[in-house]
């Protein structure tokens, strides 16, 4: 039997104990290029394992998973950072739970952001997949790329499974 998951809405507060947001909004800010370029600086931390490895940056296309969503496994990447910038400015769910050995369900936060925000999870963070809310949904990844085990999955009991309903936010 799961439980639902609430959604709140994406704030750096209310992420941090998982890792940055990534925004341009009440980020530092000064200019460069001449006057030309707004820089919003030092937005997220990239956390690595440089031996046998190195700080790589992808796009992924995403698909909307059905809603509501039974949460049954998270995963975490122990070696390093992993940021998921929305290409196309359009809103997506982050499913997420602290640096832990074990997951506890209670422990488990769900997050929507505006689409104008990305995140960045700090190493060993526990997180759902990429849950995108309209199909085709392009994401800039930053990440470590690296022959290491750099990915592990923690699959929830039956009885700590959560239900999150994201059905309100879907586009076609």
């Amino acid at each position: 039997m799961s439980r639902p998951l609430a959604l709140l809405p994406l704030t750096r507060e209310r992420f941090a104990p998982f890792g940055d947001v990534i925004e341009m909004d009440g980020s530092r800010r000064f200019d460069i290029n001449q006057g030309a370029t707004e820089r919003y600086h030092d937005t997220a931390r990239i956390f690595s394992e440089p031996i046998d490895g190195y700080p790589s940056i992808s796009l992924a296309r995403s698909q909307p998973l059905p809603s509501p969503l039974t949460i049954t496994m998270l995963e975490r990447h122990p070696l390093a950072s992993q940021a998921f910038i929305p290409w196309d400015r359009r809103p997506f769910v982050v499913v997420v739970a602290p640096v832990s050995e074990k997951v506890a369900s209670t422990d488990i936060r769900a997050f929507v952001s505006n689409g104008q925000q990305g995140i960045s999870y700090h190493p060993g963070v526990w997180h759902h997949s990429l849950l995108a809310l309209s199909p085709d949904q392009d994401f800039i990844v930053v990440d470590l790329v690296t022959q290491k085990q750099n990915c592990e999955e923690y699959y929830l009991g039956d009885q700590h499974q959560l239900t999150i309903d994201f059905s309100s936010l879907l586009t076609e």
